[in-house]
């Protein structure tokens, strides 16, 4: 009995440091501020100075405060970068991809609850153990579809032929170099688990939807009516005015192609993703394509960890907001050296972009 007792204690010790953990990083405990809250000028200086001391490669900084740029900064290695030039966006993607869909939902297209493989016709996901009629359209967006994934797209060398979308949701070529399957592996609905897999299951149901290739419905149907007219899924090594990559020792890496145009294929520029950032607003942009109602459920939480809300609907929750809301964006990473972020409060219309 007293060892069972000393078990009980010593894990509902650890399930509170787990906790305090958690809301220690959703609130900033352990963070230092790098300069006085609410003074932006002080903020992108010393975001600057740490570029200037860190940087090895190419930078793009902005910096919006009351849903305006208030400044903006660029760092390079050898290259020109400006405010248009393409940066890959690695797994942001995802959020501009959400947009992409939530525009189907708004006109009535796509169901979220609905299973996604009522829409699908080329692919299906394989079975299971698992019903794969609990994947619905909102599960993919909030990683909650029971996908076990786990992708991390691998990249295709500038030569190699890029596979199909079929042959990719098939096999998929992951970052990790293993075996993957993207299919069902636990009950859809009952945990979070990032599922690169899913954004592609969702670039096929834009296509069987729309009829159009993922890539042509997102440049005529979302990415002009915002202003992102330099935004693309294009190779980006093919792109006029494109940031290159660069290794951990800060020589020039290869530019890499993707299978996966919802995931991981998306390029766009500090100037884009300012206006993007502004989308999030209401009335910061004439000709939206999503309301603002859209916009605002696609912060609703989705997915929570130890009860903490960490997904909405293709966004990322990244720390509650005074009102009850969330600083909300999407980050993304990938090899060899690419770091992406961008986050807004919807509450002070503060927001800043990040391409590295």
């Amino acid at each position: 009995m007293f060892y069972l007792k000393v078990a009980i204690a010593t894990l509902l010790t650890l399930v509170l440091w787990v906790v305090l953990v958690v809301v220690g990083v959703l609130y900033g405990w352990w963070r230092e501020p790098i300069a006085t809250p609410g003074d932006a000028r002080a903020f992108m200086d010393a975001a600057i100075e740490i570029i200037e001391e860190r940087n090895r490669g190419n930078v793009a900084l902005v910096l919006l405060e009351a849903g305006e740029v208030f400044d903006e900064y660029y760092a390079t290695s050898g290259d020109h970068v400006d405010r248009d030039t393409l940066f890959p966006a690695a797994s942001m993607s995802k959020w501009i991809t959400a947009f992409g869909v939530m525009k189907l939902v708004e006109d009535g297209k796509v169901d979220l609850d609905r299973p996604v493989g009522d829409y699908l016709t080329r692919w299906q996901l394989p079975p299971g153990d698992f019903d794969n009629d609990g994947v619905t359209v909102r599960r993919l967006l909030s990683h909650m579809a029971g996908l076990t994934d786990g992708l991390g797209y691998g990249d295709y060398e500038p030569h190699e032929e890029v596979p199909t979308l079929e042959a990719s949701l098939t096999e998929p070529r992951a970052s990790s170099g293993e075996s993957v399957k993207i299919a069902v592996g636990r009950e859809p609905g009952t945990e979070w688990e990032y599922s690169g897999g899913g954004y592609l299951v969702l670039q096929l149901l834009v296509e069987e939807v729309t009829g159009q290739t993922f890539e042509d419905y997102m440049q005529s149907a979302i990415l002009p009516p915002l202003g992102m007219n330099r935004s693309t899924h294009r190779y980006i090594g093919a792109m006029e005015n494109a940031s290159k990559s660069y290794d951990e020792i800060g020589e020039p890496a290869t530019m890499y192609r993707h299978a996966s145009s919802a995931a991981t294929g998306f390029a766009s520029t500090a100037a884009d993703m300012a206006l993007f950032l502004q989308a999030q607003l209401p009335g910061r942009v004439a000709a939206n394509p999503l309301q603002a109602d859209t916009i605002a459920a696609m912060r609703d939480p989705q997915a929570s960890i130890l009860g903490f809300e960490i997904w909405g609907l293709g966004t990322m929750l990244y720390a509650p907001t005074a009102t009850g809301d969330f600083v909300f964006g999407h980050g993304g990473q990938n090899d060899p050296a690419i770091n992406t972020e961008a986050r807004v409060n919807p509450d002070t219309g503060d927001g800043i972009v990040v391409l590295v």
